[in-house]
């Protein structure tokens, strides 16, 4: 189970409110439970439903207790919770690891620990620990956390939009004016940035996470460089979604550290961001050198290394160092602007760099 939890599943029913919907029940909210619900959005937990229920009636009457709005992707049905549970996880991309699931009733709660072992299950008399257990208190609240409700609903209008295209997925990609902006990290970004370290685990090339302290120390230091990424698009703003922290020696630079959220994967953005690493180095007239360290989750983050060209110097148990010769260097994606703050060149001089290295 990891540290964090990201989402917390409801039950309606004896849980969220008071008495069985259709036995004329769920009039009122169980003791707290609107503080609660509140007090989670407003830290960037999101929420969604397991109930066993008519939809058209549950949903009417969280609008009527005025919580409609606070919860993703409801699953409001007669099968099993369990199912439930791996909806919203597969729906909202997010760890199973990373949820917790509440109901008053053992048995829900044993059928959803049973099928999904690393779920938090929670018994709804125990509701005081959705606000007091470090796992559901983040050490701060970024602006992007008390966004990510918004962003999620955001997630959801691309999907739409992206299932009634008729064409392949770049194409669909074209519509969307993607704009990445890669900048030097200032301070109003290290708590986001320590928050991405914490939260990002598929798509974390070491697993490594920092402390905001080590992040603000290390944007400081002349031999190092700090990089955020953030994404928006016709739809809005995805926020601040990647990190780089490279080693700047006078022969060499090492990528310590690469991260992008799980929320932009089928974007390009991490490829994109190696990319402009690979041209600044290039630039510089540098060595580039990457660290990577296997985890459970986080493969795709060396089959992306692999496939921009990187090989691997030394394995010492899943501890690697990569290094590319930057002869050849990615395309950036055509669907894609680069805006960019970088010292030592933009990424716009970047993708001229991609593009004379180019065959």
């Amino acid at each position: 189970m990891s540290g964090r939890i990201k989402c917390v599943v409801w039950d309606l029913d004896d849980t969220l409110w008071q008495g069985v919907l259709l036995e004329n029940g769920g009039s009122v909210l169980r003791e707290r439970a609107r503080e609660i619900v509140t007090t989670l959005d407003a830290r960037g937990i999101v929420q969604s439903i397991a109930s066993r229920n008519e939809p058209g009636p549950a949903l009417a009457r969280l609008e009527a207790l005025g919580l409609g709005e606070y919860f993703l992707v409801p699953q409001i049905h007669w099968g099993p919770k369990s199912q439930s549970v791996a909806a919203v996880a597969e729906t909202l991309d997010i760890a199973l690891d990373a949820i917790a699931f509440v109901d008053d009733q053992p048995f829900e709660r044993d059928e959803v620990a049973r099928a999904h072992p690393s779920v938090r299950v929670i018994d709804a008399a125990d509701l005081a620990a959705l606000v007091t257990d470090p796992a559901f208190v983040p050490d701060v609240v970024t602006e992007d956390a008390r966004e990510r409700r918004a962003r999620y609903r955001q997630a959801g209008m691309r999907k739409e939009a992206e299932r009634r295209f008729d064409g392949p997925p770049e194409s669909f990609l074209e519509t969307l004016d993607l704009v990445l902006t890669i900048a030097p990290a200032q301070p109003a970004d290290l708590d986001r940035a320590r928050e991405l370290t914490l939260r990002t685990h598929q798509l974390n090339a070491t697993g490594v996470t920092y402390s905001r302290q080590e992040l603000e120390s290390l944007s400081r230091s002349p031999d190092h460089q700090v990089w955020v990424a953030s994404l928006c698009d016709r739809y809005g703003d995805y926020g601040r979604i990647g990190l780089a922290v490279l080693g700047c020696a006078c022969d060499a630079w090492t990528l310590s550290l690469l991260l992008v959220s799980c929320r932009v994967i089928s974007r390009g953005v991490g490829s994109a961001l190696l990319a402009s690493v690979l041209a600044h180095a290039k630039a510089a007239r540098v060595r580039l050198r990457a660290d990577f360290v296997s985890t459970e989750r986080n493969r795709i983050m060396l089959v992306t290394y692999r496939f921009a060209g990187f090989r691997i110097v030394s394995d010492e148990g899943g501890r690697m160092l990569l290094e590319h010769d930057l002869r050849e260097i990615p395309a950036l994606p055509k669907y894609l602007r680069i805006v960019s703050s970088v010292p030592q060149g933009t990424v716009t001089d970047a993708r001229s760099t991609i593009a004379s290295t180019s065959p």
